[in-house]
């Protein structure tokens, strides 16, 4: 078993604001020299793990990641006869389990990440202590889990600063995707009319507005510590294998939610490279450094990126002991028997 499985992808997409900042602007950063285009890690770690196709994959194996336990564990307690006063008591007990509470609430101050088994615990206990009408015991809160089965949790890690013995240390790496051409985000000026503006001295528009976007070829970049992955996930070989090939398989074809009701800029990768081995991991973003200026920017792109492949290896030795790739802009290889090699 490979210890390391990276993947490197090329994603193009038409004008689109796939990820805002605080002024509802896409996201960017300078690189190179120049400014580039940039969707965070986190919105793509969001959208990978929330998606149809991941959470089809791994029904019943996806945690809930929320400040809202409590918040829910009163509701329950109330619908099933408890009073209110009880039930904020209790339910600020179980919740106080997953992290710190906020002042004179039921929430928890950090999200929490709860695995399916401790949400079941959870739920257990709620049904149990409205059954007999009477506070939890001790022992009965004891609701946090080491031995994960949630492959989200076991991916992208779990911190608990108030039990930091149920901390789960990420087997999966995700850098922020960056253009690898340079960028100017546009302004879409933009009006609605309103269709009961009937009268002569009612024309105009109903609405005007401003909205930015641009558009660009991403490449982006995870790496997944397999043995790390097996071992947050109790030693579940099969249930590793079925995560990594549903997180490769959503890397590839879930695009970012913004705008998409304004844009429709959703894309697969058109270029992918799977690595593994033992070796030291690597990103391959140098080779964008300088911007790629061609107008075929996509085969200029994986031209670069795979002459970047051969210069580490011609440095360091070889960086990776197998690879395997897919190229939908020559439509080389097959997806199904790339997401085969990655998942083996």
């Amino acid at each position: 078993m490979s210890k390391f499985i990276q993947l490197h992808l090329l994603t193009s997409y038409p004008p689109s604001n796939l990820n805002r900042d605080d002024l509802g602007r896409p996201k960017t950063a300078r690189m190179g020299g120049s400014e580039r285009l940039r969707v965070s890690s986190q919105s793509l770690k969001r959208n990978w793990r929330v998606s149809d196709l991941f959470e089809s994959a791994m029904a019943g194996s996806i945690g809930t990641r929320t400040k809202k336990l409590g918040v829910v564990a009163a509701q329950q307690l109330q619908a099933k006869g408890v009073e209110k006063k009880n039930a904020d008591e209790w339910a600020a007990s179980i919740a106080k389990q997953f992290g710190k509470l906020k002042k004179d609430s039921l929430e928890i101050e950090q999200l929490a990440h709860v695995s399916p088994a401790e949400q079941q615990g959870v739920d257990q206990l709620v049904a149990l202590l409205a059954s007999e009408n009477r506070a939890p015991q001790e022992e009965e809160l004891k609701l946090l889990r080491a031995d994960n089965s949630a492959v989200d949790i076991a991916l992208f890690g779990r911190m608990l600063a108030s039990s930091p013995e149920f901390n789960v240390e990420a087997a999966c790496q995700v850098a922020h995707a960056i253009s690898v051409h340079s960028v100017a985000v546009e302004d879409d000026y933009f009006t609605a009319v309103d269709d009961l503006n009937v009268a002569e001295d009612e024309t105009g528009a109903g609405h005007i507005g401003e909205a930015g976007f641009a558009a660009a070829l991403f490449y982006s970049y995870l790496c997944i510590d397999k043995e790390q992955l097996v071992e947050n996930l109790a030693g579940n070989v099969e249930l590793a294998n079925c995560a990594i090939a549903a997180l490769a398989e959503a890397a590839m074809k879930v695009s970012p939610k913004g705008k998409q009701n304004s844009f429709a800029s959703r894309a697969y990768a058109s270029y992918v490279l799977a690595e593994k081995g033992d070796q030291q991991p690597r990103s391959l973003s140098v080779a964008f450094l300088q911007p790629v200026y061609d107008e075929d920017q996509a085969g200029q792109a994986i031209s670069k990126l795979e002459k970047q492949v051969d210069n580490f290896d011609k440095v360091y030795g070889a960086c990776a002991d197998a690879r395997q790739h897919i190229n939908a802009v020559t439509g080389e290889g097959s997806f199904d028997e790339l997401i085969r090699f990655i998942a083996d």
